[in-house]
This record gives C-alpha cells, sequence and structure tokens, in this order.
C-alpha cells in the first residue's frame, strides 16, 4: 500500500511518543535560518531523521514516509545556544539551599564540577526552553578562589537527562572580582593565577616540589587539561588592561585554549585581542558602567569588535544568567538595530543570528554537533511565528535531538489557573 504523507500542526505532534518522533520529520514551507550566517532561505524544508538533520533547503524533496509539520509563513531556525548562564544551578538565588552556582566554603576551586549540581527539574530549565534556547553553556560562579571549577554544556529537554559534555571547560574570575579573591590587587590575582598552572605542571612532571597548600590534587589534575589546551579555559574579565595582561599570560602558556568572557572594554584592544586569536563570549548590551573596570562600557563593543576581527558569541555572565536566558534573541536584535542608530556600531541580522546559535557552539568546540541546521547536526529546532529577533515573536514549537518539547511551564500553568477569576469549591491553589 502506498504510504500517504501525514501532515500534522505542532499540537497533534505533541501527542506523538518519543519513538515515533525518532522517525522522520519534514517540517515544510517555513523561512529557514540555518543558523551560521547565511541568509534565510524562503519557502524551505527542513528534513530529520532520529534526531538527526538529513536534509535542507528550497528544493528539498520530503520523505514519503515523513511525518510533516506546516511551517508557511513562520520562521525555523536552529535552537538558541546560551554561550553563558548558570542556568539548572539556581532557583531562587537569595535561597541557599537552592543555589549551586558557587562553592563558598569549599577546599576545592579548579576540581569542582558542576554537572552534579545541574538540575533539569529547575523551573528556568522549562521557562527558557519555550523561549526557544535548547542549549546551554552552564559554568560555575567563584566563591573564594579564582578558579570556579569545570562547567558543562547542558540540552534543555524534559527529558531530565541534561548533560550534553561535562567538564567541557574550566572557569576563572579575573578582573575585580579577581583581585578582591586573590587579596585585593590584580597584581595578586595574576600571580596566583600563573602560580597554580605553574603548580599544574609541577604536579604533571611527578615535581615533589608539589604545593599542595595552593592547590589539592584534585584542583591540579583538573587543570592538567586545561595547561596542555584540551580543555578550555573561560575567563570573566571586563577591563581593556585586564585583557592584555591576560593576552601576556597567553604567550607565556601558549597551549591555552583561552576565550574571553564578558569584555565590555574589549573594543579598546579589539586588534589585540583578533591578533592573539582569542575568542569572546561578550555580554551584548552593557553601556552603564557597573564599577571601574567598565568605564568605558558601549553597546557598541561587540559591534566593533566584530570589526576588527575577533570571534564573538553572545553571553549573559550575571545579567540573570541563572533565570532569564530567554532575553538573548532580543539582546542579538538590538544589536541588529544599532545599525540605525547615528555613530553606532552593529551587527547584520545574519552575523546576530548565528551569535546565539553556531558561533557560541563554535568558540566552545561542539559546532560540528550544535549550532546550527546543516547535515548531521543534532535537531534542535524551533518554529517562530515571525522575526525570533523581535521582542513580538511568539515560539510555536521547540524539537531537541528531534524530539517535539512540551512549552508548558511554572509561568504557563500559574496564567492558566488563574485565567478564570471564577472560584471552584477551593481556593485556585488548589488546581493542579
Amino acid at each position: 500500500m502506498k504510504n500517504i504523507i501525514k501532515t500534522l500542526s505542532l499540537s497533534a505532534a505533541l501527542i506523538l511518543s518519543p519513538a515515533a518522533l525518532a522517525e522522520t520529520i519534514a517540517i515544510t514551507g517555513g523561512k529557514v535560518v540555518i543558523g551560521d550566517g547565511r541568509a534565510p532561505i524562503d519557502n524551505a524544508n527542513v528534513i530529520i531523521k532520529d534526531g538527526v538533520i538529513t536534509a535542507v533547503g528550497a528544493n528539498v524533496a520530503i520523505p514519503t514516509d515523513a511525518k510533516t509539520i506546516d511551517a508557511k509563513g513562520k520562521w525555523v531556525t536552529p535552537g538558541i545556544f546560551a554561550g553563558f548562564s548558570r542556568l539548572g544551578l539556581v532557583e531562587i538565588g537569595a535561597v541557599s539551599q537552592t543555589n549551586d552556582s558557587s562553592a563558598r566554603e569549599s577546599v576545592f576551586s579548579a576540581g569542582l564540577d558542576v554537572t552534579s549540581a545541574i538540575d533539569p527539574f529547575r523551573s528556568p530549565i522549562a521557562v527558557n526552553r519555550a523561549a526557544g534556547i535548547t542549549r546551554a553553556v552552564v559554568a560555575p560562579s567563584s566563591g573564594g578562589k579564582l578558579f570556579a571549577g569545570q562547567g558543562a554544556i547542558t540540552d534543555l529537554g524534559d527529558d531530565f537527562d541534561a548533560i550534553t559534555k561535562a567538564r567541557a571547560f574550566q572557569f576563572v574570575q579575573m578582573g575585580a572580582r579577581g583581585a578582591d579573591i586573590a587579596g585585593g590587587s590584580r597584581s595578586a590575582s595574576h600571580l596566583l593565577f600563573k602560580a597554580s598552572l605553574q603548580e599544574a605542571q609541577r604536579y604533571a612532571a611527578g615535581n615533589d616540589s608539589f604545593d599542595d597548600n595552593l592547590l589539592t590534587i584534585q584542583d591540579a589534575k583538573a587543570l592538567l587539561p586545561v595547561i596542555n589546551g584540551k580543555t578550555r579555559l573561560l575567563v570573566h574579565v571586563e577591563g581593556a588592561n585586564d585583557i592584555l595582561r591576560l593576552l601576556d599570560l597567553k604567550r607565556e602558556f601558549p597551549k591555552l585554549t583561552l576565550i574571553l568572557v564578558g569584555a565590555s572594554e574589549g573594543w579598546r584592544v579589539a586588534d589585540k585581542i583578533a591578533a592573539a586569536n582569542v575568542p569572546v563570549i561578550a555580554s551584548a548590551l552593557n553601556d552603564l558602567p557597573s564599577g571601574f573596570e567598565s568605564l568605558a562600557a558601549t553597546q557598541s563593543n561587540y559591534g566593533r569588535m566584530k570589526r576588527a576581527g575577533v570571534e564573538l558569541a553572545i553571553g549573559m555572565i550575571n545579567d540573570f544568567d541563572a533565570h532569564q536566558i530567554r532575553y538573548t534573541p532580543q539582546y542579538a536584535g538590538n544589536l541588529v538595530s544599532l545599525n540605525k542608530v547615528p555613530r553606532a556600531t552593529g551587527i547584520s541580522w545574519d552575523e546576530a543570528f548565528a551569535a546565539i546559535s553556531y558561533m557560541p557552539a563554535k568558540i566552545m568546540g561542539v559546532a560540528d554537533k550544535y549550532g546550527s541546521l546543516q547535515i548531521n547536526r543534532a535537531a534542535d529546532v524551533v518554529i517562530w511565528d515571525g522575526d525570533p529577533l523581535e521582542l513580538s515573536t511568539n515560539v510555536e514549537g521547540v524539537y531537541i535531538d528531534g524530539q517535539l518539547q512540551s512549552l508548558s511551564n511554572r509561568q504557563s500553568k500559574l496564567r492558566e489557573r488563574y485565567r478564570n477569576p471564577v472560584e471552584g469549591a477551593l481556593p485556585k491553589a488548589y488546581d493542579r
């Protein structure tokens, strides 16, 4: 019997079992954004088979056994890849029992691993998934030491298996906060940073002079792949002079895979950053200095670094980074809008979307699997009812690894609970 192509609405597709959704899906007729900086493709199809993108384009044939999703009049994009977050580590920041972002009293530093602390049941996971966020870089916060520990890359799927890549990077706090941690001066923070890397080298060489007062053995072990360049080193830094000193450190430890995070004054030394071939996960719109290290903050920072040839992605360090990662597309859109502001420096729409999809995946070394709608990538796909960088646009469907995700979350449930003001037999709080 001839196979019949079944056309499903997004709501109908939700009733399918995960096993069924792992088969072949065709999202048809949408405005498709590959995500790697190319212009959108009108009236294109995206084919997913067993959780992987198998074909994308305007003239792609629809397999006869595919379940099709009609996306005419919609935008189809890769899921948003959050370049920096604390997603899954915090429920209520002021309640210590629900805040695992930093190990303030721990004797360990670099050896800490956020993997066991990332909780896929935290309510911000579902809220941000419903806004089109499908993967995130999740970093610890520094407590009382420069080295905060090992961060991870996660997915936001509702299967509660959150970890995409454990121990994906080491996170370090420098700048003003790093100076406070090290004893009150940037000279102390840079010496402590350098001495820690040197102690890890001594440990690797089996040197008996290894100082376990500076690093525990567990911390030294965690730094070995960092000094060898196998594990990325993400360093939070904002001021231009602090950035230059880190570039000096990279010359001393040339194997370091250094990535700057924040970099509010990056534009002042953008040529140096580009020449050192150091990527930046930048705060997109810092323009009001939060301290002396960001006095030169400007919304044109990102665009100016981009023009200088710096490899860039958007991140949200210390900017509602445990809860509101859904602001990421808005920030990208605002960078595009800067092109209309006299004397400001913005970026193109295509560059802006790449900054929240392909570029963070590339900087974190996973672009061969995530961050774009290219063939053989994981099928992290979002369907929008309009331009995804516009505030008025809504998400209509989210796929992670080819699985259609629920858009239900605590906020949406509360909205439905109180939408009807008529009281029942019990107060509204008893409604399920």
